[in-house]
């Protein structure tokens, strides 16, 4: 029997596609995110089914989708605000637990993530969603990736109870600033995001087992919690993101940080920016972000006394590098990894490559070339026995990156 009838089609259409501007449970870079022409269920593809990580690296497929759109928020930047015009719709609890074991059973998904519009008040909206995975875990023994949105504000029982049944919670952190919060979403407070933040924290710390402990304490979102900052609403800087970000990983210990180009929304705010933030920009934090995160870089070091805002031609990596030509060129044989892992184009996987295989004897060029497939980008930068770079004033070390998916660890 098919698992969606007219009237819960309609309703997956409305609230998929109201779910595609959280982007706190898929990669970055997808195209087309604007609800403006109506077509498409959700994801910023088109389709209700998103892309996300678990903990152990794997991609999976997650039904993504809203419990409701209605919302008694005015957040000027969100399609879903009350003063918004937009269709509307709400699931009950069970419909969401009817189309997410139907998905499962047919393969098409292999987990949730499930947010919500502020329906009553906050506590209501938890609870409705804890009551969604409880019933999935209990009723129907699945076994999948379970995200759920974390209500700021809600009471912290709520929060432990859908903590208990999902694998990852996130408290959306939307503007780095506060005083831009304020203006543009009244009813929202940074202080109790904060502090959602922060009792998400302190639970996950607690669920983790001590050593040599024989009773395991409570389950608590094991996958731990990530938050999502707009990008383009306001007028923070790259730099302002990139500090925050920062920030939020070391005082909440998230496992991510997610940026979201501000896309223009149906009859915007006059607050509000016309056009949308470019893609590129949200790509380039994302690289940002992984410096951070992967190669060793703290964030002053990625603006130093340069402009606040990253260089939408160049890489932050590659800029970065040209700042610093007197590092360069790196002897390939001898040179740390810490340093290795500074050269542009050389990822953490292929710096790890080189240094198990010049372990065996001294790389030349031809076997570097057999480590990476990106050699023209990375020549201009390292020195091998039968190589030395002309200077970094070459085409092959200024030139703009061609627009790519970007790739973490290649």
């Amino acid at each position: 029997m098919n698992i969606v009838n007219d009237r819960l089609r309609q309703k997956l259409e409305i609230l998929a596609d109201a779910a595609k501007y959280d982007a706190s449970c898929a990669s970055s870079g997808a195209k087309g995110r604007n609800s403006r022409d109506g077509k498409g269920i959700g994801s910023t593809t088109g389709s209700g089914i998103c892309h996300a990580y678990t903990p152990d690296g794997r991609c999976i497929s997650l039904l993504k989708i809203l419990l409701t759109n209605h919302c008694i928020y005015n957040c000027a930047y969100c399609v879903n605000r009350v003063s918004g015009n937009g269709a509307r719709a709400r699931f009950t609890v069970e419909e969401v637990v009817t189309l997410t074991i139907g998905f499962y059973r047919r393969n098409m998904i292999e987990g949730l993530f499930l947010s919500s519009g502020i329906i009553r008040d906050e506590d209501y909206t938890m609870e409705e969603m804890a009551r969604v995975a409880r019933a999935l875990r209990l009723d129907h023994g699945f076994r999948g990736y379970i995200h759920l949105k974390a209500i700021a504000g809600a009471d912290p029982r709520l929060v432990e109870e859908a903590g208990r049944w999902a694998d990852r919670l996130s408290v959306n952190t939307e503007l780095v600033a506060d005083q831009s919060l304020k203006r543009l979403a009244p009813e929202k407070d940074a202080g109790v995001i904060r502090k959602a933040m922060a009792d998400v924290r302190l639970k996950w710390e607690a669920a983790k087992p001590e050593k040599g402990a024989k009773a395991r304490p409570p389950r608590f979102a094991p996958a731990g919690q990530s938050t999502q900052i707009i990008v383009g609403a306001d007028e923070s800087t790259d730099k302002d993101i990139v500090l925050k970000g920062a920030n939020l990983y070391s005082s909440y210990a998230l496992r991510r940080v997610y940026y979201s180009a501000f896309s223009p929304i149906p009859q915007p705010a006059a607050a509000l920016p016309l056009k949308p933030a470019p893609l590129m920009r949200e790509h380039r934090l994302y690289q940002a972000d992984w410096l951070m995160r992967y190669y060793g870089f703290q964030p002053e070091e990625i603006f130093e006394d340069g402009p606040a805002n990253l260089d939408l031609k160049i890489d932050p990596k590659r800029a970065w590098a040209l700042r610093h030509r007197h590092l360069f060129p790196l002897d390939v044989n001898t040179a740390p990894r810490e340093l290795l892992l500074r050269v542009p184009s050389l990822g953490v996987r292929v710096v790890d490559r080189i240094l198990a295989a010049r372990r065996q004897g001294a790389l030349r060029l031809a076997d570097l070339g057999r480590l990476t497939r990106r050699m023209n980008e990375v020549r201009p930068f390292l020195v091998t026995p039968d190589w030395i770079p002309r200077g970094l004033e070459t085409p092959d070390a200024v030139r703009p990156e061609p627009p790519r998916q970007l790739e973490l660890f290649a």
